[in-house]
């Protein structure tokens, strides 16, 4: 089935174009302790190829609006979707996530707390996170079957980031608790990246090398409150890479690699994605807010 996706609103932002900053980290999974900028809004499009052994593969799609509300918080509003080949397109829910900054300066290590509300569809396959005792056989069964299940779930995560000579660490512990009567379930993700040179060209330049930033991530489930740790989890690793270009367009692109037989053999992550600035003051006005 053929799916085509592209919102019209989006057409507004190619055409009316805001300012914007670069230099947006490589990571899909893990997080850094960078907020959005106050006032700043930030759409992205990504999307996940899944390989499925047991089933058919699928492609899993999702977009995001973030904003930066203060200095401090950044709310983000997520739409899921998944096409499963040979089988049917579907709506699979919404995601409300927030991030609170909990130190107002740099520091070595710097925490973030992170809360999300979701309501999805069992069939929901982004894969945004792995959690608990997640593994490629619980997105096997059919859409018609995995749909009729539905999750209200709180998810918690502490993010640490650290910015040494370059370099950007970050490590991310979650806990994920649903909402019907389920036991608390927990995952991990950890992340490394680097611009492939730090000092600016002083020109206009879009394949200069500051504009790459290369890395990694690792992450997976660990358990639940039952059975806390490794056993029957999944784990990947994943090469990442970002292309910030001038114009304030980012491109992301990740392979992810299943290392044991509870995961996905592969599961290949793109995305694009646009800042603008000034967005909450430009519709401030609209509002009749400002004079």
């Amino acid at each position: 089935m053929r799916y085509r996706f592209f919102p019209p609103f989006l057409l507004f932002f190619v055409l009316f174009p805001f300012p914007s900053r670069a230099q947006e980290n490589p990571y899909i999974v893990a997080y850094d302790h960078y907020m959005e900028e106050p006032g700043s809004l930030e759409v992205e499009y990504f999307s996940t190829f899944g390989t499925q052994r047991g089933g058919n593969d699928f492609h899993a799609f999702w977009m995001e609006f973030e904003y930066g509300a203060t200095a401090w918080w950044t709310t983000e509003f997520y739409l899921d979707g998944q096409t499963t080949f040979h089988d049917s397109t579907l709506f699979t829910g919404f995601r409300w996530e927030n991030r609170f900054r909990l130190l107002k300066h740099e520091h070595f290590i710097n925490p973030v707390l992170y809360v999300e509300y979701e309501h999805i569809s069992g069939a929901d396959k982004i894969l945004k996170e792995i959690e608990g005792h997640d593994g490629e056989a619980d997105t096997a069964d059919s859409n018609a079957v995995a749909r009729r299940e539905h999750k209200h779930e709180l998810e918690f995560k502490l993010l640490l980031s650290s910015t040494y000579k370059g370099w950007n660490f970050v490590e991310n512990t979650l806990a994920a608790k649903n909402l019907a009567n389920e036991p608390w379930e927990f995952g991990y993700a950890l992340g490394a990246s680097r611009p492939l040179r730090l000092k600016a060209t002083p020109q206009y330049c879009n394949l200069c090398a500051e504009n790459f930033i290369v890395g990694a991530e690792l992450y997976g489930g660990l358990g639940d409150r039952h059975s806390f740790g490794l056993k029957d989890t999944s784990h990947y690793l994943a090469p990442v890479a970002a292309w910030n270009l001038p114009s304030g367009w980012t491109m992301r692109i990740s392979p992810g690699f299943g290392l044991n037989d509870n995961s996905h053999r592969l599961l290949l992550r793109w995305g694009l994605s646009r800042e603008f600035s000034g967005f909450g003051e430009l519709v401030g006005h609209l509002l009749g807010g400002r004079q």
